[in-house]
């Protein structure tokens, strides 16, 4: 890579790969914001730096650039490569150095997990209590519990649709990272390792893993010898 570029990393991964990149940048005249690697070149009299740029919004989120993005890394090389990361969302943090980026994204995957399993078991009492689906949704989602996931993926699991925006595989891979570092920060979340098993017993249904993560409802209607 030619001196004066920016490396933005925009996959997840463990925060510790993105603070070896960084490092390796470093040694390279390069410097990196966290976490697929794009690169927007600059001027050759600069130094390359690297981002980490998770990005939280699901499908809907890219196509209609509101995706949040938290990156991690030089707050300089941030500011240069703005107007790229405006593109694709609205609400852009910088959380800190190398890594902190992703460590937000575990943060963002463990609410979403634990919020699901609300979500879907919320869902099921509406089911078997009779009432309309829909109409609980629409009840409950403009109140307290109301949350990004009942308002967007609740309608989709009242109409049994359980097409990805994000595939129930790429959400396990996410959940393994934040177990790992949970571990390692010598936290107990049993609520994640609940989520994560959960999202297991999804994956081991047929192509289970290429579904949404809505599909957590396949595995608590299992649970429960439901058939919907």
């Amino acid at each position: 890579m030619q001196p004066g570029g920016i490396i933005v990393d925009m996959t997840t991964s463990e925060p510790s790969l993105a603070k070896e990149i960084f490092d390796q940048a470093q040694r390279q005249g390069v410097s990196s914001i966290d976490g697929k690697v794009t690169v927007y070149p600059f001027s050759p009299s600069t130094n390359e730096r690297t981002l980490q740029a998770p990005v939280s919004g699901g499908d809907v989120g890219a196509r209609e650039a509101t995706l949040s993005i938290m990156a991690g890394g030089d707050v300089d090389a941030i500011a240069r490569v703005l107007p790229l990361l405006k593109l694709m969302g609205k609400n852009i943090r910088h959380m800190g150095g190398a890594g902190a980026g992703q460590h937000t994204k575990m943060v963002n995957q463990i609410l979403i997990a634990t919020n699901m399993i609300g979500v879907v078991e919320g869902l099921l009492y509406a089911y078997k209590s009779g009432l309309d689906l829909d109409e609980a949704i629409a009840a409950v989602g403009a109140g307290a519990a109301g949350s990004w996931s009942i308002n967007n993926l609740g309608p989709r699991i009242a109409k049994r649709d359980f097409n990805p925006g994000f595939m129930v595989e790429h959400f396990l891979k996410d959940l393994g990272i934040a177990l790992k570092e949970s571990q390692a920060m010598g936290l107990s979340l049993p609520g994640l390792a609940l989520a994560n098993q959960l999202f297991v017993a999804v994956q081991s249904q047929a192509n289970g893993g290429r579904l949404g993560t809505q599909a957590l409802m396949l595995a608590l209607e299992k649970l429960n010898n439901i058939h919907s």
